[in-house]
């Protein structure tokens, strides 16, 4: 996903690894929030013929619980006909059932300035009634979209809406390479000859100027804009 350098080749990875979890349908969805409540929506998806006119509506998407969760949280939802009936929206998950829409996991990812990532799989068959198979496919599903909403602010936003890359000093791009090779913030801090929590502030520093939210997106994005290698 990382490698992928247009549009083309961003659907391809996402239809690919969809397939791989034992998911039929996948929706990604950009979002862009502009000044005076404005924002740019790009989807990517496989909908089948037909769905996308039924339900293309501002008024379901109000009363669908799976989007007004994903807009509110960053944690997964295991969804169902149960979620739907459970928030009074019944009929809206026996529209998307006849397309095959029956049960999935959607997440979002919230980032500063404006920027969200949405991102779903769908399928028609039940999921795993283990609770340690979900979980696997929940986890990685949630690294999966961490490299896709990566790769789509890169490949799918025009130059101007592009943020400047910026300026990390050489403590906290060593601080970065060393959380990618897997090191703990403490083992940081003893490779470098700097306490612990130094070596923490360096994170969160590199965090916040790259406008991650967590250190494993911060190395992407570094990875992404070759500050570190």
């Amino acid at each position: 996903m990382l490698e992928a350098r247009s549009r083309d080749a961003f659907t391809y990875e996402l239809e690919h690894f969809t397939k791989a979890l034992g998911f039929d349908k996948f929706s990604a969805i950009t979002v862009v929030d502009h000044s005076l409540g404005r924002s740019d929506f790009i989807n990517i998806d496989n909908c089948p013929n037909g769905f996308r006119e039924a339900m293309d509506s501002p008024q379901l998407g109000q009363r669908d619980p799976v989007m007004q969760h994903c807009k509110r949280q960053s944690v997964p939802i295991v969804w169902d006909q149960r979620t739907y009936v459970k928030e009074s929206a019944g009929d809206l998950w026996d529209v998307q059932a006849r397309f095959g829409y029956r049960t999935g996991i959607a997440l979002a990812l919230h980032l500063p300035e404006g920027r969200h990532f949405v991102l779903g799989m769908e399928r028609s068959e039940a999921l795993p009634a283990d609770s340690r198979e979900l979980t696997r496919i929940v986890a990685d599903m949630q690294l999966f979209a961490v490299h896709a909403m990566d790769t789509a602010l890169r490949v799918l936003l025009p130059p101007e809406q592009q943020l400047d890359q910026p300026h990390l000093t050489p403590r906290e791009l060593e601080a970065l390479r060393w959380t990618m090779d897997g090191k703990t913030a403490w083992e940081v801090g003893a490779i470098l000859s700097i306490t612990e929590r130094t070596a923490v502030l360096h994170l969160s520093n590199a965090m916040h100027k790259l406008g991650c939210n967590n250190k494993h997106q911060a190395v992407l994005k570094a990875l992404r804009l070759g500050l570190i290698r």
